[in-house]
């Protein structure tokens, strides 16, 4: 039976990657998509995530979410990574859909009380949404399967500032809450996406094999590879977002370690997701009574992308 899934995502060449790999996968029903400032404000990545759904000729109903953090100040669109229109400037033409009247938030409720048990939810970025639907519903945390996150590192140094990583800096408070709310959370890091190289040969025979989805992956993501190679000097871009897709369809990629997750909201290290290893102690009391998290750690890159490969060809 196909896993079903809420996609909670700020399109984003990397989001658009991670999309079109949910739908492709046989193994997952995607139930719908919603949206949140992150990569490009809410609005454009509302635009863009129906833009998805219509390349892929899939009718799932796209929710609209929270436009700005929950206590701190916005911070700018990484227009610089993903483009001004959050599609590498490849200019491609508005969708003709609407999203339904529904807030994303609410539209996670419904869904996992329609479905109790059953859904997993896939966070591509900021924690808005989720954070806000356990506040309308805190009982919704006892009911859905597994939050599965793009986000944070415990190891690896940030990308935001040398301990944050981007999503979780966007709305470390949302973030917060989502890593102690008592649901299973799994974080995919940059202690794993760090370690996976995309390039362009893969997306071309991608292409090759499905000029539709593949095509519109290839021309936005030659944006991201070029800031990739002038930042880091490397020939393609990290593996982000559809890290969280191949983990649902054979988490056996991954090598996870169990811990609590909490996050840092002000100061120097804010944004910062400090992992306490299972089974140690500290003095300090925040990580006591905190729910464990399953921190991916290590990947098997070369399984990871022929997966993706394979499922989008």
């Amino acid at each position: 039976m196909a896993r079903k899934i809420i996609i909670d995502t700020d399109p984003g060449i990397d989001d658009a990657m991670a999309i079109f790999f949910a739908f492709q996968a046989p193994q997952l029903e995607v139930l719908g998509l919603t949206t949140t400032f992150g990569n490009v404000s809410v609005e454009l990545a509302t635009q863009n995530a129906i833009t998805l759904t219509e390349i892929a000729k899939v009718n799932v109903p796209v929710a609209k979410g929270v436009a700005v953090p929950s206590k701190i100040a916005p911070r700018p669109h990484p227009d610089f990574v993903h483009g001004a229109d959050g599609f590498g400037n490849i200019n491609w033409p508005a969708p003709q859909g609407k999203a339904i009247e529904k807030s994303a938030a609410q539209f996670i409720v419904d869904t996992v009380r329609e479905y109790p048990g059953e859904v997993t939810i896939i966070a591509l970025g900021p924690l808005g949404n989720l954070a806000k639907a356990l506040e309308i519903d805190p009982e919704v945390a006892n009911l859905v399967d597994e939050v599965v996150l793009m986000g944070g590192t415990a190891i690896e140094y940030g990308n935001v500032s040398p301990v944050a990583e981007a999503n979780i800096m966007n709305d470390p408070h949302a973030a917060d809450k989502v890593f102690t709310a008592p649901w299973q959370v799994t974080m995919i890091g940059l202690d794993v996406t760090h370690q996976v190289l995309l390039d362009n040969s893969v997306l071309d025979r991608i292409k090759q094999a499905n000029p539709t989805e593949g095509g519109f992956l290839y021309d936005c993501a030659q944006y991201y590879i070029d800031f990739y190679s002038s930042r880091f000097d490397m020939d393609g871009c990290y593996f982000h977002d559809a890290s969280t897709i191949a983990y649902l369809i054979d988490p056996s990629i991954f090598g996870v370690e169990l811990g609590a997750v909490r996050v840092a909201c002000e100061g120097i290290g804010i944004g910062q997701t400090i992992f306490a290893p299972q089974g140690m102690t500290f003095p300090e009391p925040h990580w006591t009574d905190v729910p464990m998290t399953q921190v991916c750690m290590e990947v098997d890159s070369e399984k990871l992308l022929t997966l993706f490969e394979t499922t989008l060809s």
